[in-house]
């Protein structure tokens, strides 16, 4: 076990709330609800319920190679064929070998998140923690090639929005970078703006198994692939990551979830949140207060990156005036805002690249407010097995939807048309037969344009 920077102090158990934990022959441990933390290349899990986090992140990793070797495996099938000019039968030769080699390569990067185990997936339950979704291993690929490759450009202009809105009236003392993603903009701060110690923390193990290994000196090959490749040796582009200046004392990685951070209250004298506040499930109201809570009184929080929320509750869907007025009511002085025009993912191997419009705000700390509940991210219907479930109006509508699709998979035979399907509903009165063939041909446009995707995916 590597060791932990700087930090031992102020780590707390995301479970109970005690803090500090105590180092143990494995990693961490909890006297108050006597869960052990692994600690993995100097990396501390600290999950509500460690040992689950390690086996779902195993299970996407698996996904995510499996998917790496079928892509190849029909690209090789496809390579069989007689009829591929020289060219394409080259780009396809190239991806199919990137394909695998890069199979390997997040196998041997992810190495600890192998680690055998049992899955106590109801303890998950009981402590109403999961996984985001939408988060893969791979779900920020392109970020790696950006933070320690090609991205110089961005980088920079990140960092001197960051220090604009900081200013230079107060050290940055301690500082704790939420959602830092692959933590170059962690990196360049703790690096340039004379901070005494930093933590850098983030949900996806890749993130930080892979930047652990940079700080460290190590320069890593690994691929990217371009979402519009400029170029036929652009479609893979094998890419050398390293840190520009090593080693990085007093900067240490955590791995946990920002809505559960697992920090002793008031630890902190700067909060960063960057391209976070707008991608997290909870409320900006919620989140507001409990970065309150990480900091001291007079610290600052520093706000950065797009503000584009995406709640099905459109009352949450928050304009950049609410933001303001939400971040003073969470304890905050008014801040003043930033908004500023930067590339964003230009990859010179891509002809996909943006600019996006950015805000940024640093604010003071004036008072602490009310503690933001522990984060719970299933409801107690879920949680509890004897509960009713509700029959909530998305689920209606999805019932509803389930039915008719299943009811036209179950009259495709082989001999039935779209004609004859759409009299069935007409008689079972489900819709007139002139709005039927249509509905019926949507949908298997759908199925057929989705099974096309996946053999040729």
């Amino acid at each position: 076990m590597r060791e932990i920077q700087s930090c031992d102090e102020i780590l707390g158990c995301p479970r109970c709330d005690r803090s500090p934990l105590q180092p143990a022959d494995d990693g961490l441990h909890c006297s108050g609800c006597q869960t052990r933390f692994p600690v993995f290349d100097g990396i501390p899990w600290l999950f509500a319920e460690p040992a689950a986090a390690v086996a779902e992140w195993r299970q996407r990793l698996g996904m995510v190679v499996a998917k790496r070797e079928d892509d190849a495996k029909a690209i090789e099938k496809r390579l069989t064929g007689r009829d591929l000019g020289a060219l394409t039968r080259s780009r396809l030769e190239l991806l199919a070998r990137s394909y695998r080699e890069n199979a390997r390569d997040l196998v041997e990067l992810l190495e600890p998140v192998q680690v055998s185990g049992d899955t106590p997936y109801a303890t998950q339950l009981a402590l109403r923690t999961r996984m985001p979704a939408p988060q893969g291993i791979a779900t920020y690929y392109a970020n790696v090639h950006r933070d320690w490759g090609w991205g110089a450009e961005e980088n920079a202009v990140s960092l001197d929005l960051v220090r604009t809105a900081l200013g230079d009236e107060v050290a940055p003392g301690r500082v704790l970078t939420l959602g830092a993603g692959a933590c170059r903009l962690a990196y360049d701060f703790h690096r340039t703006l004379g901070a005494t110690s930093s933590i850098a923390l983030d949900i996806n193990p890749f993130l930080l198994l892979l930047t652990a290994r940079l700080l460290r000196g190590e320069t890593i090959r690994l691929h990217e692939f371009p979402i519009a490749p400029r170029r036929l040796a652009d479609n893979a582009v094998l890419r050398e990551l390293a840190a520009p200046h090593t080693p990085c004392d007093n900067f240490q990685l955590v791995l946990a979830d920002a809505l559960r951070p697992p920090f002793a209250r008031e630890s902190f004298d700067t909060v960063i949140t960057p391209w976070l506040v707008d991608i997290v499930s909870e409320e900006f109201a919620l989140l507001a207060r409990r970065v309150n809570g990480l900091l001291r009184k007079g610290g600052r929080w520093v706000m950065f990156g797009s503000l584009s929320f995406a709640h099905q509750d459109a009352a949450l869907r928050y304009s950049l005036e609410e933001v303001l007025e939400l971040t003073q009511q969470a304890g905050f002085a008014m801040p003043q805002a930033q908004e500023t025009t930067i590339p964003y993912m230009c990859s010179p191997a891509s002809r996909h690249g943006r600019n996006e419009m950015v805000v940024s705000f640093a604010t003071e700390k004036l008072k602490s407010v009310k503690r933001a509940q522990r984060h719970s991210a299933l409801p107690d219907w879920i949680v509890e097995r004897d509960q009713p479930v509700p029959l909530l109006p998305s689920f209606e509508m999805q019932a509803m939807s389930t039915r008719v699709y299943a009811m036209i998979m179950g009259m495709i035979d082989g001999r039935r048309s779209i004609r004859d399907m759409a009299a069935i509903m007409e008689q079972k009165r489900l819709m007139t037969r002139q709005d039927a063939e249509p509905a019926i041909r949507g949908f298997l446009i759908k199925m057929y344009d989705e099974s096309q995707q996946g053999e040729n995916s």
